[in-house]
Formats: structure tokens, sequence, C-alpha cells
């Protein structure tokens, strides 16, 4: 193995960054961790062109001081370093889709790795980066099933403050809140939620639970392959999910067996598979065992950092 010098968000422990570069450590690499608003254009420029390849998690509005990105990423190029970004995020339909034309990140990075399949289409069409589409995994370490005491019935782990194009997360917590009273519980960093749980104790915190209800931002209720990582995540920490249907989510996580899919809006369709699988402990444990057991063994960042270097040659 070589050196991969990686930029972007270090500052806590539960970055996408953080997990990356620890998955790229385990596989074998050096890591290079320089962070993002800190290191300046020329640190970053000196320690790239003595690796193998350069990552950047690049963060929405923040700047790199010093020489200008854009002349990095070009000097890599001259020079044969393989340049990427995994992201994990929307654009298409949000704010932040005029970035794809205001920064030059998004025309001069040479791979592009992104959990919207579109987004990736576009960038093959549009511009000179190669994008690939990759869905979102799970930090292997924290794939373990924990034991629980199943103490909450309903459960939603998620700010209900989300982006204002999707109207429809505050409207199904509200709902969620409205129908189970106390025997739901709302887990965020919100003043009125419950409170934020990462790593383990998020863990713990499905494993108590009988029911998780995702959601996605999926604009017009039929913007298809893209879906949050909070699908692996649920799924690969052993959390039984109900998760609204989006297309291309079959394609990786079968209806039934691992997770169990409702139709945007449908309230009634919620609401029978909620009070179903709340009574229905063996087929509920069932589903929630063979979705662990199939993240586990395909969906962590283990198997998508193999799948990236693989496809930009090292």
């Amino acid at each position: 193995m070589g050196r991969i010098t990686f930029l972007g968000n270090f500052s806590v422990d539960y970055s996408s960054e953080t997990h990356h570069a620890n998955t790229l450590v385990a596989l074998g690499w050096e890591v290079i961790r320089l962070q993002e608003t800190e290191a300046s254009g020329e640190d970053i420029l000196e320690c790239a062109l003595t690796s193998d390849a350069f990552v950047w998690i690049h963060t929405h509005m923040w700047q790199t001081p010093g020489l200008d990105m854009g002349e990095v990423l070009k000097e890599l190029k001259k020079n044969n370093i393989p340049t990427l970004t995994y992201h994990l995020d929307l654009w298409f339909g949000l704010d932040r889709e005029k970035d794809l034309e205001t920064d030059p990140f998004y025309k001069q990075i040479e791979y592009f790795f992104a959990t919207d399949k579109l987004m990736c289409d576009w960038f093959n069409k549009e511009t000179d980066v190669k994008g690939v589409y990759l869905p979102a995994g799970v930090y292997e370490p924290e794939t373990e099933m924990v034991s629980g005491l199943k103490v909450h019935d309903v459960i939603f782990v998620g700010s209900k403050g989300y982006h204002k194009e999707w109207p429809y997360r505050p409207k199904l917590i509200n709902w969620l809140q409205e129908t189970y009273g106390d025997r739901f519980g709302h887990y965020s960093g919100e003043e009125e939620a419950i409170g934020l749980k990462r790593g383990k104790d998020l863990n713990q915190l499905y494993a108590d639970s009988k029911v998780v209800v995702g959601d996605s931002l999926c604009l017009n209720f039929n913007y298809p392959h893209y879906w949050s990582d909070r699908v692996t995540e649920t799924l690969g920490r052993g959390g039984f999910l109900i998760m609204p249907y989006i297309e291309g989510l079959n394609d990786y996580y079968e209806d039934g067996k691992h997770l169990v899919n409702y139709e945007f809006n449908d309230f009634d369709q919620l609401k029978f598979l909620i009070d179903y699988y709340l009574i229905n402990d063996k087929e509920r444990e069932a589903i929630r065992k063979a979705g662990h057991e199939h993240v586990k063994k395909n969906h962590t960042y283990t198997n998508r950092w193999q799948f990236i270097l693989k496809e930009i040659g090292l």
C-alpha cells in the first residue's frame, strides 16, 4: 500500500471523512489528514505530490486559504496524481446546486463518487469529471449488533428542521408524535428532540427500539437512485427500518427481507406496518437480523473504498 493525502473535516470523530480515513488506514494505507479551512493550498499540494492519490471531501461554503485549489488540482493532474471525492449529499433541486457552476471543485476534480446517480450522469454528460454512482455505506467498526431491551416502540433519528425544500420531514415527525404519543421518540440535536446519539450509543438506541421510521429527501416524491445514508446506518447498526419506497432502493435492499417499504404520504399504510411489526416480534427480528447481516457483508465503507481504489487504479 502507499500514501493518500485527505482534505476534509477531521474536527470531530464522527464525520464521514474521519470514518473514511480510518477505513483507508485499516486497508493498509498511510493517510495524511488535512483540515479544510486550515491547511493552505501550498501545504496540500506539497503533501499530495508525494502521495498516490488526493481525496477532498469539500464542505459547502468552506474555503481553503493560500494557493487556489483549482491550481492545486491542475498541478496534480499534470503529475498524474488521481484526485477524487466521495459525497453523500444531494445538490440537484437545493440551494447548493449553484455550487456546480460557481465552485471549480465540481469541474476540476478527476473522479466524483456520489450517492446521487442523476448527478453522476450529469458529470459524465456535461463535464470532464468522471461521475461514479456509489450509495452510502456504514463505518465497519460500528456495525456491531448489540443486545437491547426494546423499551422504545417507535423512533425517528434525524433533524426535523431539514432542508426547506423537503417539508415532508416535519409532517412525518408531527404525525408520528400525534399518532403514538409517548410511545414515540424523536432523536436529534434539536432543542425539542430527546437528544443526539452517535457511535455505539446509536447502536444501543436501535437495539432498544422496536421500529425505526426512516426518511430521505426525494424531490416531488419521485427522485430516483438517491437515499439518505441513514438507511445503511440504521440497518448496519442493527435497527429494524420502515422506509419510504424510492426508485433504486430495492436494487440494494429487499423489501420484506432487509427492511420494509411504504409509499410516501400514505400514512394509513405506514400506521398499519408500524402496528403490525410492533406486535409481530418474530417477523420483525428476522428482518432486522437479515438487514444487519446484509449490510455488514456488502455495504460497509470497507466495501466502498475497496471499490473506489480499484476504480482509480490503485
